[in-house]
Formats: structure tokens, C-alpha cells, sequence
């Protein structure tokens, strides 16, 4: 079951680009905060989605001489993020 998790976020990102799976990443960081409540769920994740972005845009912006790409600053935040909720999720189901 990870093996085809894993696979099926391989492609997503493959075809939508490296800022697109933070559609992956955001709905956890969103869970986190309100809970399973989809009435609330839906909402926060949109809001801190675009909040994450743009954060991540100013950031890439400013930190360098040279403008980064928005792809490696969301890679670099929030791949650990995505390894931890991979790992919590992997412990659950074993």
C-alpha cells in the first residue's frame, strides 16, 4: 500500500510540477489545525494553501541575490514535513 502511495504522488508531481504537490502537503498541515471537520477542513486548507505559497514566494524572493525558484523553497519546507507525516502514517498502519 505505501509502494502504490508513493508511486501515485510520483506521478501527481510528475505531471502537475514541484509546487503542485503542495496540494499534498497542505490538507495535513490544515488537519492539524482544525481537525476532520470537512466544513472547516475545506476552507483552511485553501487559505493556508495560498498563505504557504506566498510565504514561499517571498521567501525565494528575498533570500538570495538572485531569484530562486519557487519549486526548490517548497521542496526544501515541505518535503521534511511530508517524510513526517509519511512516517507517522507508515507506523499506523503496522
Amino acid at each position: 500500500a505505501i509502494a502504490g502511495a508513493t508511486v501515485l504522488t510520483a506521478l501527481a508531481v510528475s505531471v502537475s510540477g514541484i509546487v503542485g504537490w503542495v496540494g499534498l502537503v497542505v490538507p495535513h498541515i490544515a488537519r492539524f489545525l482544525v481537525g476532520p471537520n470537512f466544513d472547516r477542513l475545506l476552507p483552511v486548507s485553501a487559505l493556508t494553501g495560498g498563505l504557504f505559497l506566498l510565504a514561499m514566494d517571498t521567501l525565494a524572493r528575498s533570500v538570495a541575490t538572485q531569484e530562486l525558484p519557487l519549486g526548490v523553497v517548497t521542496s526544501l519546507v515541505g518535503a521534511p514535513f511530508f517524510a513526517i507525516v509519511l512516517g507517522r502514517a507508515r507506523r499506523h498502519w503496522f
